[in-house]
Parts: C-alpha cells; structure tokens; sequence
C-alpha cells in the first residue's frame, strides 16, 4: 500500500531534509489483523479473520473460526506494503496466498519464521511472526480510501477512488481523474453531505448508500478518536452481498498521543522496527536511519536537516539524522555514539552542536566518554559554537583522541566527505 500517496498528493518536498520532515515524526505502526480488530470495535465491515504464531494455532483455528469453508486467504503480517508482491529469501514467491483450506497449514509453514523483501521493507526484509487468516470474500468491486492529515486544508482530508487493489500512486497516474478529495472541518467534524460526497466518488455498485455513508462516518470517528496519523483502506471492497468492507487496512498513529491512547500504543511491535531507532528511542534520542555513510549527531531538528542538506552540497551522503535535543546528558551522547557507530555502513562521524541550552562541554565530555565505551574506528569531525564552547573545545584537545575540528558548517561537512574518501 502506498506511503508516497502523502508525498505525491500533498506535494511535499523531496530534498534531503524534505525525506527527513516525513519520516521523523513518530507514528505508531500496527499490523493488519490489529487494524482490523481495531476497526470492528467501530462497527466498521472487515473480513472474519485471527493471526496464528504456530502452526499448532493454525491446526486450532481452522475449524473453530473456518468451519465448512473452502478456501482461506493467507497474510504474512510485516510492517511493510507490497506483501502480496513480495518474495521470501527462501524462495516462496508472494506473502499473501489464497488457498484450499487443507493447504493452509502448508502454506503458513513456509511464511512463519521466514524473512519477507517487498519494495517497501528494503533489501533485508522483515521476520514474519504472525500470519493472519482470512475468509475469502465473493468481491464484486474495488475501491481505494484513505484519511490523512492535510497541511494546505490544515485538517483530515479523505482521498477515494472508485478503483482499488492496487498502488494509490499508479491508480493517481493512470486515472487522476477518478481521485476525489473531501476537505473535513476540524471543528465540526464530518457531514452527511461530506461523506455522501465520498460515497458517490466511489460509485459502489449495489451497496446500499445510506450504509455505506454511515461506515465512512464510523471510519472518520476511529481516525479522530484514535489519533490516526494515516487511515488507508485498499481495497475497500463491495461484496456480493451490497456490503463495503475494509479488506485490507493500514493505520498509524501520532506518538504524541500515546498518553492518551494506551492500549493502543501497547500493540506496537518492536520486532518490526529498526534496532537503532528502538534504542534511540529508550535513550530518549531522536533517530532516523538513512542510507548514506556520514552519521550526524546534532542538536535540533532544523540544524539536523541544514547538516545533512550541506553534507549532500559537498558530494556525501547521510547516514543517519540524530538529534541529541536541547537538554542532553553525557550518558545520552555516549548512546548516540553507540547508535552510531553500530551501524556498518557509516564511515565518518560529523557532530555540529550549536550551544544554547545544550552546553557544548557537556557534548566534549560525551565524546571523551563514549571513546571510552565504543572503539571509533572511523574519523570523527567536531564542530561545536556556542554556550561554553571553550570549555568544550578544551576539554577534546586535552583527551588525546584524534579528532577532526571545524571552524562552521561548511567547513565541517566539506572534512567530513574528504574523510570518507581518504
């Protein structure tokens, strides 16, 4: 399902920095069979469906949830679209399999435990723990659905298509026409007239209008009161019987709301993210992993993204952005640089601290520090101005590491791309 709808219909930036302002806000990232109890508790339409771990819970399920039923579809459960293109390391081609019922065990034999590469999981793929189990539903139509937060209406924006199953971004190429958009008020909320104007945009073809109406109302309710970041529904598909059902569904979900939102942010499975960023995030670390070879640690987000544009000016690439925040500890720099330096690909260290509330002698004694915990295999380039800047300066001078020193920004990523070179 596709992520670059934001970027391609919201026509955000796309430099360095513009990736970076899509990727860093954190949003919790569920799996379907969780979006899907999720949104049944909403009394919105999904397939009947439960995720097994073993095959012990496949051989339990199938009759108790299946009972009679000819054939079952088979999800491998990632965070990451693009399953049902997919390709196992081991071979088997596809994460999402319709089967005859006696082959389900088969089948999820072989997705269990395996690594999944789809386009948007990257070339290490992810485990698959779960796989979800689904009805096989007589579909007669397919649409595409999705609510996202809009900054050009500064509000939720519901985008539909009458078309469905396959990549928003194509679906938007081949027939911009059929795209609709429907502006939501913040403050009063989603009208009859709103959703009406969704539901003749997908034109189903015998589901009742007035039900249909009311699941794009229960939809919006559940993206509202859940703090969802993003809601994409593809397909949303028509049934034989005139129903629409969610048949497939992604949520995210803002982590600044995780306060209020528990249960909801007790689902998150850290199996399926980054290790860096899990670690980041227990040291109360900002970090984004990217695929470049200088690491960045920095202090602010827009100090962040002008490091890695620069960087970018003078022929390098970032691997990382980590933001060290205003009010850092030395424990928390020495974790940063543990971050950083676990990752393979990086092949220089560039650290621009610009003092204020995050003094700079407190970064230097990090440095020092983490020397001592993490063996820096790589050069190291310092820039650091600001409050106690002499204090930081000596302080590095004095610890005997070889460190390379810049006097600005420019000059601190032109030696950090030479370093990489050298």
């Amino acid at each position: 399902m596709g992520r670059g709808l934001i970027g391609k219909l919201a026509n955000r930036s796309l430099t360095v920095a513009g990736k970076w302002q899509q990727q860093q806000l954190r949003r919790l990232n569920i799996h379907e069979y969780q979006g899907a109890e999720l949104m049944g508790k909403y009394g919105i339409n999904v397939p009947k469906g439960v995720a097994v771990a073993t095959l012990e819970e496949v051989k339990k399920a199938l009759p108790e949830v299946f009972p009679g039923q000819k054939e079952i579809v088979v999800k491998s459960q990632i965070l990451a679209g693009g399953r049902g293109l997919g390709t196992f390391k081991s071979g088997l081609q596809g994460g999402v399999h319709i089967v005859k019922t006696e082959q389900v065990e088969d089948i999820a034999g072989k997705m269990l435990g395996q690594i999944l590469v789809t386009k948007q999981s990257g070339p290490q793929g992810k485990v698959v723990s779960k796989v979800y189990l689904c009805e096989k539903l007589s579909l007669v139509n397919e649409m595409y659905f999705s609510i996202i937060l809009d900054r050009k209406t500064a509000g939720p924006l519901i985008i539909a298509c009458r078309k469905g199953g396959t990549s928003i971004e194509d679906l938007a190429e081949k027939f911009p026409d059929m795209i609709i958009k429907v502006p939501i008020d913040v403050f009063k909320g989603i009208t009859d007239e709103d959703a009406a104007k969704v539901v003749d945009g997908l034109s189903p073809k015998g589901a009742d209008r007035n039900s249909s109406i009311e699941q794009v109302k229960k939809l919006y309710k559940l993206f509202c009161e859940c703090d969802c970041t993003m809601l994409e529904i593809n397909p949303l598909a028509e049934t034989a019987d005139n129903q629409l059902v969610a048949a497939d569904a992604k949520l995210n979900f803002d982590d600044n709301a995780a306060f209020r939102q528990k249960e909801i942010f007790e689902l998150r499975d850290p199996t399926q993210e980054d290790p860096r960023e899990v670690a980041a995030a227990k040291a109360d670390l900002n970090y984004i992993g990217l695929d470049g070879e200088i690491g960045c640690m920095v202090n602010g987000a827009g100090l962040a993204m002008s490091t890695m544009d620069i960087i970018k000016l003078h022929g390098g690439t970032p691997a990382n952005f980590l933001d060290v925040g205003g009010s850092a500890s030395e424990n928390q720099v020495v974790e940063a640089f543990k971050i950083l330096t676990s990752d393979d690909k990086v092949k220089a260290i560039l650290v621009n601290i610009f003092g204020g509330i995050m003094k700079c002698d407190v970064i230097a004694s990090g440095i020092v520090n983490a020397a001592k915990h993490v063996q820096l295999k790589v050069p190291v380039v310092v820039r650091l101005e600001g409050t106690n800047v002499d204090q930081g300066k000596r302080i590095l001078k004095e610890s005997g590491m070889t460190l390379i020193t810049a006097e600005d920004l420019d000059d601190a990523a032109e030696k950090a791309v030479k370093a990489i070179s050298r």
